[in-house]
């Protein structure tokens, strides 16, 4: 086991301190973790990452008074795999969930199990979304399924309660409170997981006009007509289509039941009608003149489109709001109980997002946008690196790092690496060059097409399958938009061929026997 960087610093923080500083509150001797994740949350709409769109002053102080990752990936863009990929540090082929409507298996080895057994005291609170009772931790309380914005269920330790308020604020509150009640002779970690910005983006009433009369940039790719590549052009997730529903997604349900969508009943009598009498006032009163507008417009074409698009973002953005206020709620709590010098805080979303490009919102497919994550990282007192971390990282890589913080051995069928050799002040020269990824999850709602893939720092290698038989290649340094299919281009075929190499050692890394058979052409999947 590699000798931790945090034993050696805290050692001479406190041979500095002996005897000169005020007495601070008695802390374990490991260090503390906290994991915020939370739920479709892109990092174009965090300003440290950018700030074309939103400030989340919060959000970047655990980027300014740590590191921000700028290369950070998941390994299946989708909601229950990406979760217990962080669990376990495993792909999904290997922990077994592979889409969203499976239950994960709860009885193979997780981090935070690890930590339990090795003095830690865990907790679980927020969105859960994985169908089986959490294990390995002394206390949950989780929201059933995706869980509500407004007056939520949570399902504590097994019994169901209804609280009244905001799902964000109550999360954070639950959090806070189990930290100030935990069993402070131990070290904890606390995973805290919100629901925002999930689907279908319902603001808290404080923050509905926060960005009302803001109108957001046209992404450049929003008329893609994606020439050369047959899975973007029949997936569903397009603002442009009634994919994006203008009751569910963007609230345009009048009283008069006028406008009926595919998916309206849904909103009326679901998210809508979770509101109490306070709430659901507020809300008509913010949102009834902008129906009555839209109804009166009677917009069709590119005029439909772009009003979608900047409806959808109000929302959207108005949630995050919500979220950065509540993560500097908690930080500020953290620096008053002095725990701060002694916490990882980490900061991610289970996935990327689409925020307009190439026309689409949700997530599923390896292009950056939905592939990419946030990953922020606030680390306790003895790690000195701070600012950017250009090195690629991905969502099995946390499970690792938090055993490794933890002074604990990382087991060897984890997949991912430990992230602190990239706290050296010196680049770890065996990290890796290569990226593998695997989407499951088709046919569904959105039909993004099952594919798998390979990202290094230039190229971006994708093969699409199942009802298809599809290759495409992104030269990412000429083309970042990802606009312009390579995979026939004469000039690229020598570096296809060592993509593919790479490709396939990727997959004999991590075990993927199915997708390997896939590759070698040995197996069609049908079903």
């Amino acid at each position: 086991m590699r000798t931790s960087i945090f034993t050696t610093g805290l050692a001479l923080a406190s041979l500095a301190a002996s005897g000169c500083q005020p007495q601070q509150k008695k802390q374990p001797e490991k260090p503390n973790i906290l994991f915020i994740m939370t739920d479709d949350h892109s990092y174009q709409t965090l300003s440290a990452y950018d700030n074309r769109y939103i400030n989340t002053p919060n959000l970047d102080r655990i980027a300014n008074d740590g590191v921000i990752f700028s290369n950070s990936f998941v390994a299946n863009s989708i909601c229950a795999p990406s979760r217990a990929v962080m669990l376990t540090g495993k792909h999904s082929h290997a922990n077994g969930q592979i889409d969203n409507s499976t239950a994960f298996d709860g009885s193979q080895q997780t981090f935070p199990k690890i930590l339990r057994q090795n003095g830690y005291q865990t907790a679980l609170i927020g969105k859960w979304h994985l169908k089986s009772d959490p294990t390995g931790f002394d206390y949950w309380n989780i929201l059933p399924g995706q869980g509500s914005y407004y007056n939520p269920d949570f399902i504590e330790m097994g019994e169901n309660k209804r609280h009244e308020g905001y799902v964000t604020d109550l999360t954070t509150d639950f959090g806070i409170e189990w930290i100030e009640n935990r069993n402070k002779e131990k070290p904890f970690c606390l995973l805290l997981h919100h629901k925002a910005a999930h689907r279908v983006w319902m603001p808290d009433t404080a923050h509905l006009k926060e960005f009302a009369d803001t109108t957001f940039p046209l992404p450049e790719t929003f008329y893609d007509d994606y020439e050369g590549r047959k899975a973007a052009q029949e997936q569903n997730l397009s603002i442009r289509t009634d994919d994006m529903d203008v009751v569910y997604d963007l609230k345009m349900a009048d009283k008069e039941g006028d406008i009926q969508t595919r998916l309206s009943e849904a909103y009326r009598h679901g998210a809508y009608a979770r509101l109490n009498d306070a709430q659901k006032k507020s809300w008509d009163d913010h949102y009834d003149p902008i129906i009555e507008d839209f109804k009166q417009a009677n917009l069709s074409g590119k005029e439909l489109n772009e009003w979608k698009f900047q409806r959808y973002m109000r929302d959207y953005l108005a949630t995050i709001r919500s979220l950065d206020n509540n993560i500097g709620k908690l930080l500020d709590y953290l620096d008053k109980e002095g725990l701060l010098d002694n916490t990882l805080v980490v900061y991610t979303s289970d996935q990327g997002f689409y925020m307009g490009e190439h026309g689409w919102f949700d997530k599923r497919f390896i292009y950056e946008e939905s592939f990419r994550t946030p990953l922020l990282m606030h680390f306790p007192e003895g790690y000195q690196r701070a600012g950017e971390i250009p090195e690629m990282v991905q969502n099995i890589d946390y499970a690792p790092t938090f055993l490794d913080i933890a002074g604990i051995e990382i087991p060897e069928d984890m997949h991912g690496k430990s992230l602190l050799p990239l706290m050296d002040s010196k680049p770890d020269k065996n990290w890796r060059d290569a990226l593998y990824y695997h989407y499951y999850e088709f046919p569904n709602e959105h039909m993004v097409k099952r594919h798998y893939g390979i990202r290094t720092d230039r190229y971006k290698l994708i093969h699409f399958y199942y009802d298809i038989d599809q290759w495409e290649l992104y030269d990412l340094e000429k083309d970042p938009r990802e606009l312009n299919n390579l995979i026939d281009s004469p000039e690229y075929q020598e570096e296809i061929v060592s993509l593919r190499k790479q490709l396939k050692e990727l997959m004999l890394k991590y075990d993927d026997q199915k997708a390997l058979r896939i590759f070698e052409g040995e197996l069609v999947v049908t079903e």
